[in-house]
């Protein structure tokens, strides 16, 4: 029997969910990397996550919820993206096994929206100020798309839910959610905007994967609008995070 000696993984808590481990294990059987394995690593806590860092046969990482802030004072260098955005969801080694932390989730998304939207899109909404926002400010704000967001609280976005009256859903026709509502298993949930002011004009992207079909992209599908899950874009940042881990750092 064959022994797997390079082992990338991901990072995270309550993972069982989770497309990477699949999705790789299925690359590399279809690729012949016999001697590759990608596992869930599913930390209960912070050192949970330093131990498994240590484990000398893993050769890349991918880090999810809720450790993507909380590992970055545990790396020995992150690069600029993952600098200004403040978040990173991938780990390779170099030669000395020091610590690099990336953001391939920025990559993922803008790769996804512009194949998507029209790169003159001015403005948007994003519907939620949570880690997961990070990467969608950075992007929008690299393109030169200005942007507000929407929270529950009005001390954490621009706007509170029920201010979106029909003139504020106007003037931004790309709505991008990066909320968790509507992930599987509780598929019934959906950020609470008037669908109502909901056009064929408009362009409601999703992060989220699992269902394919949100409610929010249902209740945007019946008003006419355009609707884009998270799924290319996490086909884009797992690509790419596997760049990064084959290059010599």
């Amino acid at each position: 029997m064959l022994r797997t000696k390079n082992v990338y993984g991901l990072i995270g808590k309550e993972i069982d969910y989770s497309f990477s481990r699949n999705y790789f294990n299925q690359k590399f059987k279809k690729e012949g990397l016999i001697h590759n394995s990608y596992k869930n690593f599913d930390c209960e806590n912070l050192p949970q996550v330093l131990k498994t860092l240590k484990q000398k046969n893993i050769k890349g990482l991918n880090v999810t919820i809720p450790y993507k802030e909380k590992i970055i004072p545990y790396l020995d260098k992150i690069s600029k993206e993952a600098k200004d955005i403040m978040a990173v969801n991938t780990i390779s080694f170099n030669d000395q096994r020091k610590l690099i932390g990336h953001n391939t989730d920025c990559y993922g998304f803008q790769k996804s929206l512009f194949e998507n939207v029209d790169k003159k899109t001015k403005n948007a909404l994003i519907l939620g100020t949570g880690g997961a926002s990070k990467a969608i400010k950075y992007v929008l704000g690299k393109n030169s798309i200005k942007f507000k967001t929407v929270s529950r609280k009005r001390t954490r976005g621009d706007f509170i839910y029920n201010e979106l009256d029909k003139d504020i859903m106007k003037n931004y026709k790309l709505i991008i959610n990066t909320t968790p509502l509507g992930t599987y298993p509780n598929t019934e949930r959906c950020p609470k905007i008037n669908f109502n002011h909901i056009t064929k004009n408009h362009i409601l992207f999703d992060l989220t994967y699992n269902p394919k079909k949100t409610t929010f992209l249902k209740n945007g599908e019946l008003k006419g609008a355009k609707i884009v899950n998270g799924y290319d874009m996490l086909i884009y940042q797992a690509e790419k995070s596997w760049l990064i881990w084959n290059e010599i750092n």
